[in-house]
């Protein structure tokens, strides 16, 4: 988003207030995809200096990871339909609510299972799941950077 999307930030509005639902599934897309190359590049890295099995730690918690972005992004998508929407017109959020106690309930199977199985490093797994968090801190320096240049 360029800065002149948005409202001019001395004009007492909060920088975000010119923020769309649009903008932030963007921000998350492309946090995903950032979160996707940064494992393509280092997942071979990984394999080679640690193996396999610290290589494998690595994409289940990068898996772990963008799944927990793209649960972010569905259910803030139902939270503003929700929003938008005229009372009693929004879809119900079960669906939705389901899915992410689901993916929870996945993420600490996948965990307990990689851990208790795999014999690699622990830092692989926790760099793993780390990316989101770094991919997320890139989005938002980036839309920062967008709003002061």
């Amino acid at each position: 988003m360029s800065p002149d999307q948005g409202p001019d930030p001395s004009s007492g509005q909060g920088m975000l207030a010119g923020f769309t639902d649009d903008d932030f599934k963007r921000a998350i897309l492309r946090a995903l995809r950032l979160t996707g190359i940064i494992t393509a590049i280092a997942l071979p890295v990984v394999w080679w200096k640690l193996g396999w099995r610290s290589a494998a730690l690595l994409l289940v918690g990068s898996a772990i990871s963008a799944s927990g972005l793209w649960e972010w992004l569905r259910l803030m998508s139902a939270v503003i339909e929700r929003m938008d929407v005229a009372e009693g017109q929004a879809r119900p959020m079960g669906r939705v609510l389901i899915g992410f106690f689901l993916r929870l309930g996945l993420t600490i199977l996948a965990l307990y299972v990689s851990l208790k199985t795999l014999d690699g490093s622990v830092y692989a797994l926790a760099a793993g799941l780390a990316l989101g968090i770094f991919a997320l801190t890139v989005e938002a320096l980036r839309l920062v950077k967008a709003w002061t240049v």
